[in-house]
């Protein structure tokens, strides 16, 4: 599904040249859930940026589907962190889920039916004649999960998604996540800089150095299925990874305490 080759991304040039990227290669298999941590400043949202077509690297390659990424793909939706800014104020909840769906050329009453059916997969049925500002920020979040949903991507990114919510909120926004997934069979790319939530929802961990960001761990997560809040967490193959991330992370070898 995505394939990421010798990808470098440089800001600014000469002696204050900012190097984000560096000879990053990665690939994400059709259908996988794959998370990705690394240090504050590491070149996270640079590299879920790049794959959405947003950015332009500087170096190397990023391939969506087997085609070159040189702008946007059709195919891709983006969720970004700050649901405040990425929702319309103006517009209903069911006008802010339907609006991307102009681009699909489809009819005002299929974009109105998807628009609620996207809204009833995260539990907003009721909510389609609201306006953004009468809702929680954890409910404006699942909004722009929805307005994702409804465009049927085949791949979702999603930059630090719940990273302005409270911990009972980003709970069940991870959950929502792990549903939706399971029900749409989409790949999705998921940036955070939690990693426990990076081993709870993902079922591949990739870990980034410090900039300019190198692949320094790939995980395979392995977890019973379903997962939950309670049992997952307490899993002790949980707890050795999230320590395992922990220390990549912190540039820590396997024989250093975390």
């Amino acid at each position: 599904m995505l394939e990421i080759s010798n990808l470098s991304h440089t800001y600014g040039s000469g002696p204050s040249a900012h190097h984000a990227i560096e000879g990053l290669s990665l690939s994400v298999a059709d259908g996988e859930l794959l998370c990705v941590v690394g240090p504050s400043g590491a070149g996270k949202s640079t590299l879920l940026r790049s794959i959405a077509g947003l950015l332009t690297p500087t170096g190397g390659e990023i391939k969506v589907d087997g085609q070159l990424v040189t702008h946007t793909p059709d195919n891709l939706a983006v969720v970004f962190q700050d649901y405040s800014r990425s929702l319309f104020p103006w517009m209903s909840v069911a006008d802010n889920v339907a609006l991307p769906l102009r681009r699909k050329n489809m009819d005002k009453k299929a974009r109105r039916d998807a628009a609620q059916e996207a809204l009833e997969s995260v539990g907003l049925g009721d909510a389609g004649k609201k306006y953004p500002f009468q809702l929680s920020g954890g409910m404006q979040q699942r909004v722009a999960i929805a307005r994702a949903l409804a465009y049927r991507p085949t791949l979702m990114l999603m930059d630090e998604p719940f990273g302005s919510v409270d911990a009972q909120t980003r709970e069940d926004l991870e959950d929502l996540v792990l549903q939706v997934r399971g029900h749409h069979q989409m790949t999705i790319v998921l940036i955070t800089h939690d990693i426990d939530e990076s081993v709870y929802v993902g079922d591949r961990v990739v870990v980034l150095s410090k900039a300019p960001a190198n692949v320094v761990g790939d995980l395979p997560v392995d977890l019973p299925s379903p997962r939950d809040q309670i049992t997952t967490r307490e899993h002790p193959d949980f707890v050795h990874l999230r320590a395992e991330v922990g220390r990549l992370v912190r540039g820590l070898d396997s024989k250093t305490p975390a």
